[in-house]
């Protein structure tokens, strides 16, 4: 009953405003052409008796990481045209919208077709989209390692990718290249190492793991 009220002051407060506004009486029909769909669908669609129900959006394991942000920023520096464009994804992550990081970053890569940083990018986000390692991420981290085969930063977020699907001795695999392809004096490297290292120690502590896929 309270939808119906609604919906009639609402119509109410239309009339007044083409007559406030003096819209020209033509126009009239236009709008009470679009409050009558607007009023039939609510009567085929509305549920005006459904209890409410508050739902919590699980978007937790879908927002980016800012120890891996850093360390991607760390891997391929904070400069250039890409920059703009992962900023702007990775805050749409922040805010539960990793939809819109994959477009965001789709975006960067119609203008910059061949960054590394930016196919990478979108491998991870795809990557936490679908909650696995999923055949579209897999082709952005793949084409981020053709257009640069001697660059740790496709292999470690291939890695990270793996972790969270629960593939460790992929992931350690990827982590291993990752750190060979490493130079020796990178801010990052350690990183690397102590992640590695903790796979390692995982894998050696339960070998059940290592044998799950």
């Amino acid at each position: 009953m309270i939808g119906w009220i609604v919906l009639a002051v609402l119509a109410a407060a239309a009339f007044g405003a083409m007559v406030a506004l003096r819209v020209p009486r033509l126009l009239w029909s236009m709008v009470g052409a679009a409050l009558m769909l607007g009023t039939t669908g609510y009567a085929l669609q509305g549920r005006p008796a459904l209890p409410a129900a508050p739902v919590a959006p699980d978007n937790q394991s879908l927002v980016v990481d800012e120890a891996l942000a850093n360390l991607r920023t760390d891997m391929f520096g904070r400069y250039g045209s890409e920059s703009a464009y992962l900023t702007a994804a990775d805050a749409l992550s922040r805010g539960g919208n990793p939809r819109y990081e994959v477009e965001a970053l789709l975006g960067g890569i119609r203008t910059s077709p061949r960054s590394v940083q930016l196919w990478t990018a979108l491998g991870d986000a795809l990557a936490r989209h679908d909650r696995q390692l999923s055949p579209a991420a897999r082709f952005a981290f793949d084409r981020a390692r053709q257009l640069e085969p001697a660059h740790p930063g496709p292999y470690f977020f291939l890695g990270v990718a793996q972790v969270r699907s629960n593939d460790f001795p992929a992931a350690r695999d990827s982590w291993r290249r990752a750190l060979a392809k490493t130079p020796a004096g990178a801010a990052y490297r350690v990183s690397i190492e102590q992640r590695l290292a903790l796979l390692d120690r995982l894998l050696s502590v339960d070998p059940a793991a290592d044998r799950a896929k």
